[in-house]
């Protein structure tokens, strides 16, 4: 079927593919850094635990350092379309210096700033609150220990600080989003304490206020992760209630919940009471396993309720995952063009019709028309999208990923 043909049938049903296709170009996706080495970074100090982080896979071909990286991460974007966003944690630092976690500055990410602005594309940031010495007893901003805490603190004031520069260079607002991986592995006596001391933390490490055109704060909450099974201090509760209070970004990580709960189904609901949102789209198969997205049900709806309920321009979209068992450039490639996918989707629906049937109780039109269009040719659509952006579809994209695989299956 041709472009012209394709979008007669979108018209047929009273959509625009060429506003679809518009809009789609406008929406960038935040690539995380860390699917190109396994979570491994930069530093050049020993390594410690993950803090519930974990790869799982040594297929060959990770980047070994940042150049390596920056080549991976330039392959994987020419075969996006569109235009994007790097999310880079602070453990990915470029120098020849050794800064612990709360020493790190600005010119040590200086290399990633100036490759952002040559290559066009904005960033994101993350201080690094895991696989750290301090970080050991899974506590670091809720520890009970006032120094240890301090520590986090300083490394939090300077990524925010690191942060904000990326984006008054970049022109372009960078999230700084705040994950730590407190809790405890069995059940503790005193929950309120170490949520007490984790409140008191952030508020001293966010209270220096930055210019939003440069920087704006996300925090992120989970449900558990290895070695805090039985109790999270960073709850989705705390950090909702938090971030309401204050006034940041909340980021809900897809593999952060329940896997029985739809977080597509909470994005109205916090919607109302936060001024935007973080998403870390991500394929949780059992929990917070971070597994490459695929164009599933969970994805389109995510991709749904940010067009029907209109908080694409309030919601940052980023990635999380990461799976060592396959090619990484692959990974990225698939998973983000699958997160735009989803959205062309949304995009591509006849919302008007959809919401006038279900306002008028008209649920037999609902879902007529919700199983009808999914015949429609989305497929045609996406590859005019990606024939304007001169990027690969088919046969050509599977063998350009199998060709630079290879290109780097010597690094060891």
């Amino acid at each position: 079927m041709s472009y012209d043909s394709a979008k007669a049938a979108f018209a047929d049903w009273g959509v625009d593919a060429e506003a679809a296709l518009a809009k789609l170009a406008e929406i960038p996706i935040s690539m995380h850094c860390w699917q190109g080495d396994d979570v491994v970074g930069f530093e050049k100090k020993s390594g410690s635990s993950g803090g519930g982080i974990q790869a799982t896979g040594n297929h060959p071909g990770r980047a070994r350092t940042p150049d390596e990286l920056r080549a991976d991460l330039e392959f994987s974007y020419s075969m996006i379309p569109g235009n994007h966003r790097l999310n880079l944690h602070a453990c990915y630092l470029d120098t020849d210096q050794n800064p612990d976690r709360d020493e790190i500055e600005f010119n040590h990410f200086a290399p990633w700033v100036d490759w952002a602005k040559d290559q066009g594309l904005g960033l994101d940031f993350n201080p690094t609150f895991f696989a750290h010495a301090k970080a050991d007893d899974n506590l670091t901003l809720s520890h009970p220990d006032a120094g240890i805490r301090d520590f986090w603190i300083e490394h939090g004031k300077r990524s925010r600080d690191i942060a904000a520069q990326m984006g008054r260079v970049l022109g372009s607002p960078v999230v700084n989003n705040v994950w730590v991986p407190d809790g405890y592995k069995d059940t503790p006596v005193d929950r309120f304490a170490p949520r007490k001391r984790l409140e008191l933390s952030l508020n001293a490490m966010m209270g220096m206020p930055h210019d939003k055109a440069q920087m704006l704060d996300a925090v992120e909450s989970k449900l558990f992760g290895i070695g805090v099974e039985a109790c999270t201090v960073g709850s989705h509760e705390f950090y909702m209630g938090y971030a309401i209070r204050n006034h940041t970004l909340l980021c809900l990580d897809m593999g952060h919940f329940h896997p029985t709960e739809n977080v597509a189904d909470k994005l109205t609901s916090v919607a109302l009471s936060v001024d935007e949102i973080l998403l870390h789209v991500s394929r949780p198969m059992r929990w917070d396993s971070d597994h490459v997205i695929l164009l599933d049900d969970k994805i389109m709806q995510m991709a749904q309720e940010l067009v029907s309920a209109d908080l694409l321009d309030r919601t940052h979209i980023g990635l999380d995952f990461f799976d060592a068992t396959i090619s990484r450039t692959a990974a990225w490639v698939i998973g983000t063009r699958n997160m735009q996918k989803a959205l062309l989707r949304a995009l591509l629906a006849p919302w008007e019709q959809l919401k006038s049937a279900e306002n008028q109780l008209n649920f037999t039109t609902r879902l007529v028309v919700t199983e009808e269009i999914k015949d429609l040719p989305y497929g045609v659509v996406w590859e005019e999208f990606c024939n304007r952006k001169s990027v690969a579809t088919g046969k050509t994209l599977a063998d350009e990923l199998v060709r630079y695989q290879a290109s780097v299956e010597a690094r060891s």
